[in-house]
């Protein structure tokens, strides 16, 4: 049975309750809905969401057991196979040997930490937006090191390959994704639930 929207907010808010957290969940939950309406999967949307809305489930407390604790926590919860494969796979060569197979699982594993990175680049700037934001000036950001630290360049440029993309591609996809979607999730977050 489909997992609706509401089942895996419940569930991502049971274990997540940092700000900053469920921020990411929704912001790669949109990232990911839009990218399926994009490569063609229109009528996988609301699967796709629902991945990127639960890839992290397990980040917020147990941090040590990244993607195999959520397995777990996810079976428990009678969630279907798919979701737990494609929500681990991000892990994969990290702290799981789940590859991401799918095209989906492929955007998730590009697309999650370079989320991250657009996100800490629309805030240095003065209308704190991605609306303004240039692909030009997030690739003077993505070669800056210094610049948000903890998003892996390596991650990105392995999902670019995975994807069998250049990495400008997915770097002006991913930009546009959170352009087209700032609304959206502006709109989740402050509604905590819809």
């Amino acid at each position: 049975m489909a997992m609706t929207r509401q089942q895996a907010w419940d569930l991502l808010t049971e274990y997540n309750h940092e700000p900053f957290h469920l921020r990411h969940a929704v912001t790669v939950e949109h990232v990911m809905g839009w990218y399926a309406q994009e490569l063609g999967y229109g009528d996988e949307k609301a699967f796709w969401s629902v991945v990127g809305l639960l890839h992290d489930l397990d980040f917020e407390q147990w941090p040590q057991e990244h993607c195999v604790k959520s397995q777990e926590l996810m079976r428990q919860a009678g969630v279907d196979e798919a979701i737990i494969h494609a929500t681990a796979s991000h892990g994969w060569g990290l702290c799981v040997d789940i590859k991401p197979e799918h095209e989906m699982e492929k955007v998730l594993f590009a697309a999650d930490e370079l989320t991250g990175l657009i996100g800490a680049a629309a805030l240095m700037r003065p209308s704190k937006s991605v609306a303004d934001m240039e692909l030009k000036s997030l690739k003077k950001k993505y070669k800056d090191k210094k610049f948000a630290a903890g998003c892996s360049r390596d991650i990105i440029a392995n999902g670019a390959q995975l994807l069998g993309w250049e990495l400008d591609t997915l770097l002006e996809r991913t930009l546009k994704a959170m352009q087209a979607e700032e609304g959206a999730i502006e709109a989740a977050l402050t509604e905590g639930e819809h």
